[in-house]
């Protein structure tokens, strides 16, 4: 009740201030005692939402990997003994909607409070969506404010470490200038801000060199048990799958059927069958918020999130007119309802009477926001192949969303199925490729009939993979071994074990979703 009151009073006094002031004429600015109103509502309310946010049914919300990594620089930070313990003290945390970015902002809030006993004047946590709908102001000014006037000193002569939260920094497009001057001018203030992912994007060359930045992504299966049953995979599971993928020796055969057996050992303790709790998590899972609601709960937050992209994210990124977003949704939806292969512009655009430069304007927008990504026909070296690109969510779970909104969701469609089970992969891939640079590139294979993918190792090996529900030839595989004079290929199927028949190596999906 407080806060409502609070923000519909800043909210009345903005409009009041734009006509007058003390007898002046306030125009586009918001008196600087505002500015000190919301910072001292915002320290007030922090440690309220941190208990509220991080928690379900009385019980703390489990931690995303991320979250330890970003522990690790707090830590560093304040006690400044690591090698670039001060000197990482701005970290970028952008990822698509939903995946969790502010309840482990809040989360961080929590260990800052608690675990290390920093007072709470010294930890501010303030969303800039909500800044800029009740102020207009910028992140800048709210930093400068709370440093000048609730610590009475200067960034220069700032002597006490302060942590600064910053959620949804994209909506101040001057966020990358704010966190330089601040960087620049003082090493106690340790920045961690969130955003959609063209925060990355925005981020100048000059700043780059000074965040770090951790891009979130949808759940994987390993991170999807960890949270919700506490199973943990053995020790190098992920390696052990990208050692069965890009060098598949006897070896590394050995050590992933290994870990394979040990995982499936350790799932007995869920009470059903592993591959069961696979297609749950592959239609339903892909968001923190699947592991505790129900299936049609689950579909409709998964909604919001696309409207809120569509409404809020988009039209930052991009000036578009108010009409536009009907063609967006129209977009959206013919990507989840398409079956697998290209997606043409000109084809969508003469089917929604639009203009191919506004559909290819949209689906880049879209790739920025990491709703969709892209992925190009193989061409091989320095070909350019005229075929249209291939677009997958980043995640199945908001394919089947939409699909169940619009009445097309039916788990016993082996064929829908297995349209998941190829952007399950296909995003797999995506993410391995922009955090660990493997595969060094990704490609749908362009031939008829072809390969689901072809991902590149190195320079110029192709690995051809084909993603199987059900059946289980290899006469595709073959086909695209010796097209691209390939040493081997991938099959992700529903099987049980990992294997090597010849020069094709066999992956269960199941097993290959805790990549």
């Amino acid at each position: 009740m407080q806060n409502t009151y609070t923000f519909r009073c800043i909210n009345l006094y903005k409009y009041l201030y734009t006509i007058m002031y003390k007898g002046k004429i306030m125009v586009g600015r918001i008196d600087e005692a505002e500015i000190i109103s919301y910072i001292s509502a915002k320290l007030a309310e922090a440690p309220v939402l941190a208990r509220e946010k991080t928690q379900k049914n009385g019980k703390p919300l489990g931690h995303r990997r991320a979250y330890s990594r970003i522990r690790e620089y707090v830590d560093n930070f304040i006690t400044g003994e690591k090698a670039g313990g001060v000197e990482n003290r701005i970290i970028v945390l952008p990822g698509l909607r939903g995946v969790g970015k502010t309840t482990l902002m809040l989360q961080i809030y929590k260990y800052l409070a608690l675990t290390k006993q920093i007072e709470q004047a010294r930890i501010l946590y303030f969303s800039v969506d909500e800044l800029k709908e009740y102020l207009g102001v910028k992140i800048s000014e709210v930093v400068k404010v709370y440093v000048e006037r609730i610590f009475k000193t200067s960034f220069v002569n700032l002597d006490k470490q302060l942590f600064i939260l910053i959620d949804e920094a994209h909506f101040d497009k001057d966020w990358g200038v704010a966190a330089k001057i601040i960087y620049d001018q003082t090493k106690k203030i340790f920045l961690l801000l969130t955003g959609s992912s063209a925060l990355s994007m925005e981020m100048s060359v000059d700043l780059a060199r000074r965040a770090k930045k951790e891009t979130m992504f949808p759940l994987n299966f390993s991170e999807y048990l960890i949270l919700k049953y506490k199973v943990f995979p053995p020790p190098g599971t992920a390696e052990s799958i990208r050692g069965v993928i890009f060098n598949p020796s006897n070896t590394s055969l050995k050590y992933a059927e290994d870990n394979w057996n040990e995982l499936k050992r350790r799932s007995l303790s869920i009470g059903k069958p592993l591959d069961k709790e696979f297609e749950w998590f592959l239609s339903s899972g892909g968001f923190p918020y699947g592991i505790v609601l129900d299936e049609k709960v689950i579909y409709e937050k998964i909604f919001s999130m696309i409207d809120r992209i569509i409404e809020k994210d988009i039209f930052v990124i991009r000036s578009f007119k108010t009409d536009t977003r009907n063609l967006i949704t129209r977009i959206i939806t013919f990507l989840a309802l398409q079956k697998p292969g290209g997606t043409s512009d000109v084809k969508l655009a003469q089917r929604l009477n639009t203009s191919p430069t506004m559909v290819r304007s949209i689906l880049d927008v879209l790739e920025k926001t990491h709703l969709i990504f892209s992925v190009k026909p193989y061409g091989g070296s320095g070909k350019i192949v005229r075929k249209p690109w291939k677009y997958y969510f980043l995640s199945p779970s908001v394919n089947a969303a939409i699909r169940y909104k619009l009445g097309r969701y039916n788990l016993r469609d082996r064929d829908m199925l297995g349209l998941f089970a190829e952007t399950l992969v296909a995003s797999y891939f995506f993410r391995m490729k922009e955090t660990i640079n493997m595969p060094s590139g990704l490609f749908y294979d362009a031939e008829k009939k072809g390969v689901d993918f072809l991902i590149q190792k190195g320079l110029d090996e192709v690995i051809p993979v084909e993603v199987s529900i059900g059946k289980k030839e290899k006469g595709q595989i073959k086909k695209a071994i010796n097209k691209y004079k390939a040493k081997y290929g991938v099959v992700v199927c529903d099987i049980d074990d990992v294997r090597k028949e010849g020069d094709v190596v066999y992956l269960p999906i199941t097993f290959f979703s805790f990549v």
